[in-house]
């Protein structure tokens, strides 16, 4: 009568805090004391308080069978403490629970408050033995008399179902009965059941689909609507029919419904459902659009989340349902909640086009832009704070801070961009702004996409070029990247970009002399290998490209100039010569023997007396007199621009064709194939055997030296037979060794451990039949433009760009014959957006981070540049000659193509 309770347990818990264990440790030897106890009640309560314990993590595994013991009183409030246990302790690997089974069937044919407590235990602690062993009985408490006997025996069907799937058989029908049940619980119970059943196999339950049709229209319960509608969200993908009769029913529930939960049920299966589709649909999607964008403005963040996550999933067959919502969207790009944040700017991305492409990216841009700090507060507004404390403001620009943000909007930025090779992008002298803007604003490890991102641009899009030059070369001219080039997120790989984008197209720049001190910077030397080794080919390529325009337009007054601009690339090129990288090392040495060879030709050029009857332009390229100006001046610009770099296509490498008579299974020395051929006929394996150990075989040592002696000799006689030129063979010979090859070839087809090549060899191609043809003449040279020696003409300039037009499919190889596609233009099913995104609707913010880059005076835009051009082909077989429709540029009152502000 002493002992303690669960309630003392707990108290004394709570009054031994600071020695907890120790406490513990007497409460479990008393209660194992008490559970060996043949007194039930003392052992019910030891099962109690071991119930207790096990929660607060301790171990009560050892009391399994003590547990049995407790679940087989018959007090019922003694056996619902031992069911408790069980269901807090058991597991699978329990051994006591095959000592169940006849008790847990005893006790489903008991009372039945007996039978309640054995269900509500039975479902936590089934097995795939218990499942089998209690199907009969508990398919046969499906029609017990009192309804919360079958909602308990339905629930535990689940488990038996999923345990002892073969129990499906018997038990599908009686469930199928169960939703014409009189008990409301019953049948919400089935419907249940039913709804996780039909996740896993939903063309299983399509019978079920007349029962559940009737439910879902007479039914006012809301729980069981949600279960029934996400039911028929499974089923309706593989029933097309359901679609059109479902849609009058789910139309009404979304218009007359209260209840939000059952709201979004419906809008959510009506998008997995693929009821949206078609002409019935489209009043559905509109409806849903609208219900969607409801909850948008709703101040819950939770219905926020899951419209913008909805949203996302109609947007790809209902763009411009979805389109008139804009305003509301971009109401959530500025949440204080990050998640809300990035689903929206999901949904924004899924809704770029060509229209709204740059109004969106300036809001993305937008976020990556820091604060600026406020001011430091002063000493009466700081002691006013202190004395009537306040809650601080939330910044909604603090998520961007986070690393993680920033990177997302960074990639989301180029993947807007980029998608289908620029699809979306009309102006790509303003993408080339974003990206350097990018660079600048980040702050995140995005330097090498960027770097991507302006080379692929540049090579695809020519009439780009020009401003991108003039746009690398205020990129290097700035030492922000220089600066911070040791610092996480500097995106550094843009210098990269720039250098090598001025080398490639150094023909657009100017003054091409003035950029060189900038890619040989001392400062150049602490970037990566990487692109300290391109600064370097770069530098080359652009005095290689100004010494070939001064020998254009020679004169002597260049002389002293070229002299000194050699001097000076030489000192500077030194410096990376020297360098620890061996790719910057290799790169600048070949340099510097290139400036030598160079200098030393410039210091013994003399230069030419005019007679005045000669020609300086004809002489300078005429191949057989000397030319008016040192020779090395064409020694570095042939290097580089042989051959122009264009963009390769993704197929290319895989079209490349296989030479004729080329056999890239076919052995490359005959010799080896015969003899190993021959070796796997005879059997003969040569194996190197280890040398032996001599110690305690003095005495063979002898006669074991001659015959490895004779065996090597042997064996180097017959690799120098093998190698000697060979005698040629007579006819009958050849013809023998032909026989024996066939013969061998055809034992070795029958073979499965022999791989056979039936392909037929290419006929050898005759040499001696190609005519021999004699060149006359010399090669024609190519006609250049007479330039000044260190600026273009301004005249060349345009005042706007042309047309950009993006190079897709990239360059082939050559002798490749590609298959003609069907040029049948494909119609689109999205409806073009009533309401798009432009700069008048959401003005995007300025960027006060880093500054505009403006192009030279003579080069400012009055327009912004004209869009591509597009051109629709006349159609084949019609009989109207109908002229060729082409968009005509439009013309905007302000420049928004130089820079991004």
């Amino acid at each position: 009568m002493w002992e303690r309770t669960l309630q003392d347990l707990i108290r004394g818990l709570r009054a031994n805090k600071n020695d907890e264990s120790k406490f513990i440790a007497q409460a479990m030897d008393e209660i194992r004391r008490e559970i060996k106890s043949k007194d039930m009640a003392l052992k019910a309560g030891a099962v109690m308080k071991l119930t207790y314990l096990e929660m607060l993590g301790y171990d009560m595994s050892w009391a399994s069978f003590h547990i049995v013991e407790v679940m087989s009183s018959p007090k019922i409030h003694i056996k619902s403490v031992g069911y408790l246990g069980a269901v807090q302790s058991f597991n699978e690997d329990t051994d006591v629970l095959m000592l169940t089974t006849n008790l847990l069937k005893k006790d489903l044919s008991s009372t039945p408050a007996d039978v309640a407590v054995t269900l509500n235990g039975v479902s936590s602690i089934m097995t795939a033995d218990l499942a089998r062993d209690l199907s009969p009985e508990l398919v046969g408490m499906l029609n017990h008399s009192r309804p919360h006997i079958r909602k308990r025996a339905i629930a535990a069907m689940y488990r038996v179902f999923e345990k002892y799937p073969d129990a499906l058989r018997n038990g599908i029908g009686r469930l199928q009965e169960k939703l014409e049940d009189s008990d409301p619980g019953v049948v919400c119970a089935t419907v249940n059941v039913l709804c996780e059943l039909a996740r896993r196999n939903p063309q299983d339950y399509l019978p079920l689909a007349p029962q559940l049709f009737h439910l879902l229209t007479t039914s006012s319960n809301n729980w069981m609507l949600i279960k029934i509608v996400k039911l028929f969200g499974s089923l309706s993908p593989h029933e097309p029919r359901l679609v059109k009769k479902l849609q009058p029913p789910i139309t009404d529930l979304i218009s007359t419904t209260s209840a939000i939960s059952l709201l979004y049920e419906c809008v959510h299966t009506c998008i997995i459902g693929n009821m949206l589709q078609g002409t019935t649909g489209y009043s559905l999607a509109r409806t849903c659009v609208s219900k969607l964008a409801a909850f948008i403005e709703d101040p819950d963040q939770n219905l926020k989340y899951i419209a913008l996550l909805a949203m996302v999933k109609i947007v790809p067959t209902h763009p411009h349902l979805v389109a008139e919502h804009q305003l509301t969207i971009l109401s959530s790009v500025d949440d204080e909640d990050i998640s809300i944040r990035m689903r929206a700017l999901d949904l924004l991305s899924a809704l770029v086009n060509r229209d709204n492409l740059q109004s969106i990216v300036q809001q993305v841009l937008s976020h990556l832009v820091k604060p600026e700090s406020s001011a430091v507060p002063s000493a009466v507004q700081s002691l006013s704070h202190h004395i009537v404390p306040s809650t601080p403001a939330k910044s909604p620009s603090a998520p961007s801070q986070s690393s993680a943000y920033r990177l997302v909007l960074s990639q989301m930025i180029m993947t807007m961009c980029s998608q289908n090779t620029y699809d979306n992008v009309a102006d790509f002298e303003w993408y080339l702004s974003v990206l350097v803007d990018l660079a600048y604003v980040s702050n995140v490890d995005i330097g090498a996409q960027i770097r991507n991102q302006l080379v692929d641009v540049v090579g695809r899009v020519r009439a780009a070029r020009s401003y991108a030059v003039k746009l690398m070369v205020k990129v290097l001219s700035d030492d922000t990247f220089l600066l911070h080039a040791g610092e996480p997120g500097s995106c550094s790989e843009v210098l990269w970009a720039a250098a090598w984008i001025c080398g490639e197209y150094c023909s657009e720049l100017s003054a091409p002399d003035e950029l060189i001190p900038y890619l040989l910077q001392p400062e150049i030397a602490s970037l990566s290998p990487d692109i300290t080794a391109v600064c370097i080919q770069s530098a080359t390529k652009l005095f290689g490209y100004w010494a070939s325009e001064a020998a254009r337009q020679w004169t002597d007054s260049f002389l002293e100039d070229l002299k000194r601009a050699v001097d000076i690339m030489i000192e500077q090129m030194g410096q990376f010569a020297s360098s620890t990288q061996i790719e910057v090392q290799e790169r600048a040495a070949n340099v510097l023997q290139l400036l030598t060879f160079i200098k030393r030709d410039v210091a013994m050029y003399k230069p030419k007396q005019d007679n005045g009857f000669s020609d300086p332009n004809a002489a300078a390229f005429d191949p057989v007199s000397e030319p008016s100006f040192p020779k090395s001046l064409y020694l570095i610009q042939p290097l580089f621009t042989s051959h122009e770099l264009n963009p390769v296509a993704s197929i290319a490498q895989a079209s490349v064709p296989v030479p004729d008579g080329l056999d890239l299974d076919a052995w490359i020395v005959p010799s080896m194939q015969e003899r190993v051929a021959e070796e796997g006929d005879d059997g003969e394996v040569t194996e190197r055997k280890a040398k032996k150990s001599k110690k305690g075989k003095e005495k063979e040592s002898a006669s074991r030296t001659k015959v490895k002696g004779g065996k090597k000799k042997q064996k180097e006689g017959s690799y120098r037979e093998e190698l000697a030129p060979q005698e040629e063979e007579t006819p009958e010979e050849k013809a023998e060794r032909e026989r024996l090859k066939a013969e061998r070839l055809e034992r070795m087809r029958d073979d499965p451990y022999y791989i056979m090549d039936d392909r037929s060899k290419p006929p050898a191609e005759d040499i001696d039949s190609i005519p021999v043809v004699r060149l006359d003449g010399p090669l024609p040279l190519p006609k250049e433009e007479p330039r000044l020696p260190g600026l273009r003409s301004s005249a060349s300039m345009r005042s706007t760009p042309p047309p950009f037009v993006v190079e897709r499919e990239g360059e082939m190889p050559a002798r490749v014959v590609i298959t003609p596609q069907s040029s049948t233009p494909m119609t689109s099913s999205r409806r073009p957006t009533p309401i798009p995104f432009d700069r008048t609707a959401t003005p995007p913010l300025s960027l006060p981070s880093f500054q505009s880059y403006e192009v030279p005076d003579d080069d400012i835009r009055t327009s912004t540049p004209e869009p591509i051009k597009v051109t629709r082909a006349k159609k084949k077989g019609t009989g109207t000659a109908k002229k060729k429709r082409t968009v005509k540029p439009e013309t905007k009152a302000e420049d928004s193509g130089a820079a991004v502000h």
